[in-house]
């Protein structure tokens, strides 16, 4: 596969708690040249960057990231500030102690409320794949699926792993025919990023876009 069709799949990705904004406009710099399906960087510097860059690239954010356990009033406030800054997609993390504790109708509702705010831009729901059994997983691909979510997406690559190949195949076959899958976390390699793409995803999370082009 072609590095400049790998490229549309990526979102590049910047959510360190160092960033700086001179890392952060190298990496929109890059988004442009490479041409990737967005940069996702953290909230405080959307507005900076659509301020920049105009709508010469895509922007997502962060919401209740990256442990999820927020209450779901303060990631909506999250979320209406970064869409008020002028976010066009948004990556939220949902509350995995509502997982654990079997109360999947609060982590439906709270996806659902999110994506209401979020109106026609873009949703995706980071699941924290590492921290969740295979039945709650294939549950929450039902939960994503009811709340209206555009995206399914494994990790938040803060968590004690990231994406494997088993939890796309998981996902696609739970997933329901609207929502897509975006994988995230240690995916680095363009043999990777083809791995992942032939598997179904929709999306890559990536830090490592570069290496296409080296």
């Amino acid at each position: 596969m072609e590095a400049k069709t790998i490229a549309t799949y990526i979102d590049h990705t910047l959510l360190k708690a160092f960033a700086t904004w001179k890392q952060i406009e190298s990496l929109c710099d890059e988004a442009v040249r490479y041409n990737t399906a967005s940069v996702c960087i953290p909230p405080n510097y959307i507005k900076r960057v659509k301020d920049k860059y105009g709508d010469n690239l895509k922007v997502a954010t962060v919401i209740g990231f990256p442990l999820g356990y927020e209450t779901t009033s303060a990631k909506i406030c999250e979320t209406e500030t970064a869409l008020i800054d002028g976010v066009d997609e948004v990556d939220m993390v949902i509350n995995i102690t509502d997982v654990k504790n079997g109360d999947y109708e609060a982590v439906k509702r709270e996806i659902a409320a999110i994506k209401k705010v979020c109106g026609n831009r873009i949703l995706k729901v980071i699941v924290e794949t590492c921290y969740l059994t295979d039945d709650e997983k294939i549950k929450l691909c039902h939960i994503v699926t009811e709340a209206g979510a555009d995206y399914i997406k494994t990790s938040t690559g803060f968590g004690t792993a990231g994406a494997t190949l088993e939890d796309v195949k998981l996902f696609k076959e739970n997933i329901g025919p609207n929502v897509k899958i975006k994988a995230a976390g240690g995916i680095r390699t363009k043999a990777d990023m083809e791995a992942y793409i032939e598997a179904g995803v929709d999306r890559i999370g990536c830090s490592s876009t570069a290496v296409l082009f080296e």
